[in-house]
Formats: structure tokens, sequence, C-alpha cells
């Protein structure tokens, strides 16, 4: 069996076809894999995997699992369930117009153009076509996955129209199996049986709607009036003549904002947080919602305003309704994870919780925010792809779906629970020494770690020799240089000079997606201080989450 496992992972690790960060010098194999194999890397037989979720987390998990040796995947059979008609989560748009309470199938608006450079979204080594604006609207990334979901045959393995309902738990903390209830594309329940769930559902479906004393009342006093979550803004047009209130300053509240000041009669933006970044100065910053009275919202300084609209851009409950629903996930908003050495609260989860824990924000408890070590099951048998935020997704996705694949496939490489738990009370109390409170930021990775948290993963996989040890860091040094500070605005002066072409000539690989970066960074720096404009920096570049 050994031999079989060497020359299964040779073909692959190894082939000029492999990605070029799991392949290395063929002239050190023989001596490396006997220092990296070893009988306990036993292959599994007979599993099956079920992944649900078809937006960029689960195609890099699907991936990861296809392009395994051909002797592997005869063991494995897996599958992927999509709720909706095609990939590309919230990057698919909902043709349906839907009004509260019912839900859109995704919070995408027609106006949505990427925060983040595009070549910093990509999967490894799978650019984005020539000609591609380095700050695209949301069709180019659609179309991206859609392609990449072709390239690698991955809609062979998909499910689409079929909606994971339900998902209980059959077995023990050591063995057993997932009944999953798939509502198919007839409308009729399917059940499902499973050694391993991997979600991937994505972050932004449930909408984090926030309520203050006395807003019912001061929504009866006009018809005109209303309170509306950011799931469901399509543009700015519904608040043209208005004066709105836009909550929450992360990535929505700031795009919102920013495109309906230039059509209501007055923008106000209310921060939880306080933040040092400038605005256009049309719009006026107010701190937290106090109360709303009949006429007017009050602020915790006191202060007052007459709005006619209020937009929460507010942000997502973290939450898995189809884990809810088999009772694999509870629900505590103010709950936390008792640490070993604090004192006992009546409300705290401990080792022993029978299920994970969710108070809106955080899952928990979760080895690196990715295998679930609740105390029902194996801590293989539920996984998520794509909780991590302030990181871009696909490279991550890929990094964390490569982790998932491994440790299914060699679950004897993991540590103890017992440790895996150790290693999150320790995570946790590196959150608090940065004065943050983890069960409030949740998933969010501190800042200029997510180059570490990515390569964390893949170096345990490489120094458990279940990839080659002749490999590079996981993230790639251009990926690590790309926050540059005007590189934005550059391309936004760039596409208003009508130039953007000239820019995008020649640019087909990582390393000229890379460089056109760094070269529209610099002439816009270069520009700025020609024109004796002081910086400022940009407040929605690399801002992937709402910030309330």
């Amino acid at each position: 069996m050994r031999s079989q496992v060497i020359l299964s992972l040779l073909s692959t690790y190894f082939s000029t076809s492999r990605l070029s960060f799991l392949s290395g010098p063929s002239s050190k194999l023989s001596s490396g894999l006997k220092e990296v194999f070893s009988d306990d890397n036993q292959l599994p037989v007979n599993k099956s995997i079920a992944i649900v979720g078809a937006g960029s987390a689960g195609l890099a998990m699907l991936k990861t699992l296809t392009e395994l040796p051909d002797e592997t995947k005869q063991s494995l059979n897996f599958i992927l369930f999509e709720e909706r008609e095609d990939v590309g989560g919230i990057w698919l748009p909902d043709i349906n117009i839907v009004h509260p309470p019912q839900l859109p199938e995704t919070p995408l608006y027609p106006r949505l153009r990427t925060n983040t450079p595009v070549p910093t979204m990509t999967y490894p080594n799978v650019t984005f076509p020539p000609g591609t604006p380095l700050f695209p609207s949301h069709v180019h990334i659609l179309a991206y996955l859609k392609r990449y979901a072709s390239r690698f045959d991955l809609y062979d393995h998909i499910a689409f129209n079929h909606k994971v309902t339900e998902a209980k738990w059959l077995g023990t903390p050591y063995a057993g199996q997932w009944n999953l209830t798939v509502l198919n594309s007839n409308g009729t329940n399917e059940t499902k049986i499973v050694d391993h769930l991997v979600v991937a559902t994505g972050n932004n479906h449930i909408p984090r709607s926030p309520s203050w004393p006395g807003q019912d009342s001061w929504l009866r006093q006009s018809t005109d009036r209303e309170i509306l979550h950011s799931i469901y803004y399509k543009g700015p047009e519904r608040y043209t003549n208005k004066t709105v209130l836009v909550v929450g300053g992360g990535a929505s509240g700031r795009d919102a904002s920013s495109q309906i000041y230039g059509v209501a009669q007055k923008v106000y933006v209310s921060l939880h947080h306080p933040s040092s970044l400038e605005i256009p100065p049309e719009i006026e910053i107010r701190p937290d919602i106090s109360h709303f009275t009949n006429n007017t919202i009050v602020f915790v300084d006191k202060s007052q305003v007459k709005v006619d609209s209020v937009l929460l851009a507010t942000g997502y409950q973290m939450r898995k309704p189809f884990l809810e629903a088999g009772d694999v996930m509870a629900i505590h908003p103010k709950t936390r994870f008792r640490q070993s050495n604090e004192d006992d609260r009546d409300d705290d989860i401990t080792a022993s919780s029978p299920t994970l824990t969710t108070n809106f924000k955080y899952i928990f408890p979760l080895h690196k925010h990715i295998l679930s070590l609740c105390a029902s099951h194996p801590p293989t048998a539920l996984s998520f792809i794509g909780l991590p935020s302030g990181i871009a997704n696909c490279p991550s996705d890929y990094a964390q779906g490569l982790f998932v694949t491994h440790v299914i496939l060699y679950p004897n490489i993991l540590p103890s629970r017992d440790e895996m738990l150790a290693e999150l009370e320790l995570q946790e109390q590196t959150i608090r020494e940065h004065g943050l409170n983890p069960y409030e930021v949740g998933h969010r990775l501190l800042n200029g770690t997510s180059s570490e948290y990515q390569d964390d993963l893949v170096d345990f996989l490489r120094d458990k020799g279940v990839i080659s040890p002749y490999t590079p860091k996981f993230v790639e040094q251009w990926r690590r240089d790309a926050n540059y500070p005007y590189l934005r605005r550059g391309w936004i002066h760039i596409e208003d000079l009508g130039e953007a072409d000239q820019w995008l000539e020649g640019v087909e690989t990582e390393a000229e997606w890379a460089d056109l970066m760094n070269r529209v960074d610099a002439w816009q720096h270069d520009w700025e201080n020609e024109n004796n404009i002081s910086f400022v920096p940009d407040p929605l570049q690399f801002s992937y989450v709402d910030d309330y």
C-alpha cells in the first residue's frame, strides 16, 4: 500500500501539469521521499465528501479534490450541492425583485465594482484574461469563476438547484456519517449519506439588522420613511433628492454612501468604530445611534438629524441554517468559549459541548477557522471554507481547500483535539493582546497576517510529508507586495483619462499583472506629489468586510 501511495503522489505532485507551488526538482525525489513519507500516511478507502456552495470557496475545495491522482480519486466519492442555477456564489446576479422579509439570493448590485485589484483575487496561476480592468465590475468576477469551473471540469461534479436544508450527524465523537436532507430541482427531498461535510456557503446571506428604541414609531409617522438593509441596495436612484443616513463604514457602507451622495439632498454616515479615513466633505459623519424620536434620529453624542431613509450597511449574521436545523450548530448571541484559565460563566460553552456555537459573528470552536472541534464528531467530519475575512478569497479558499483535502486523506497528521483546542485558545489570546475581542471581530484576520495564515496551512501539509517538500511559500512575493496605497485611485485616474487600454496592453502573466500594479501605483504617487496633493488613505481599497 505504501508504494502505491508514493507512486500516486509522485504522479500528481511532481508532474509538469501540477501547479508550480506544489512541484519541485525531480533530482531530489529519491532522498526526499525517505524523509517525508511514512507508513502512518495511509489513504482512506471509499470515503464520501459533500461540499455545499459553488462560490469561490466551494470551487476551490472541489478543484483540490479533482486534481488528486486517479488512484486516490477512485477511493473517494464527492459532490458539490449548489442551490442556485450556476456557479459564482454572491457574484451570480439574482434576476428576481424581492422585498422584505424575503431575502434576495445575493447582495450584488449593478454598479458594484471590486475594491480589490483583480490580480490579488485569483486562484494560483489562473489569471484574469488580458484586457480586464484592474478594478472591474462584478461581471468580470463571475466570468472568471465560470471559466475556472469549465477549464478544470468542475461542472461535472456539481448538482445545481439542490439545496441542503438539514445536516444531522449520525455517530460518535470518533466515527459516523452525515445524514443530509437535500431539496432537489424537482422540489422533493432526497437523503444523502456522506462521511465528510464541507461548508462553503459564503457569509453574506442573512442580514444583521440592529434596531433602536423608537424606530417603529418613527416609521409610522410617514409612509415615505424606510429602514432598509444594504442586501436590498440596487443603486442610488431610490434616494434621489432624499436625506439619507447610512449606518456602517465598511465596504458596503462606503460604497453606497459614495454613490448616494451624488443624487441625494444630504448623506450622513453613522460609524460604530472611529475612523481616520477622510471622506467627501458632502458626507457628514455621526457616531452610533442612541434612539429615534417621532421626527429625528438621536446619536450617542446627543446630536440629532432628520432623514427620509436609513440604509443599514451593518453586515451579515454568521449562520449556517442547515447545520442549525440538524442540531449541529447552536445560536448563543452572548456566549463565548470558556478559556481553561478563566472563571466559569453560566452562558459559557466548554470543550465538552456537543455542538458548534455561533454568536452571529463567530463560529466556534474551530481549528484554524476550518475544522469543527465540537465534541460530537471527529475533527475532519465537518469543515468550513471561506470564513476568514480581511483576506483575498480565491487564494485563501484554495489554501484552505488543500488543507481540508489532505487532512481528510490523512487524518492522523492532525494534532489531538485537546492540542487543537489549546491552539485555538492561544489564537484568541493573541487577538485580545491586540486590543480586540475575538467574539466581536469573528473570523477577521489581524492586519498583516493573511499571507502568514495561508502559508501556515500549506507549510503544515509539507512538514507532515503529504505534499512535496520542495515547494516555495504558497503566497508569492508579488501578492505580499500588492498593498499599494495609490493603486485604486491611480486606476480610476487612468480610466478617466481614457488610457486604460494602453496600460493593459500585453499584460497576461502573473508577473506582468504584478508589474502593472507597481507601475500604476508609482505613476499616481508621482502625479500627486507633482501636484502637491496630500496623501489620503483610500477608504475602499482592500476593504473586505462591513465594519459595524
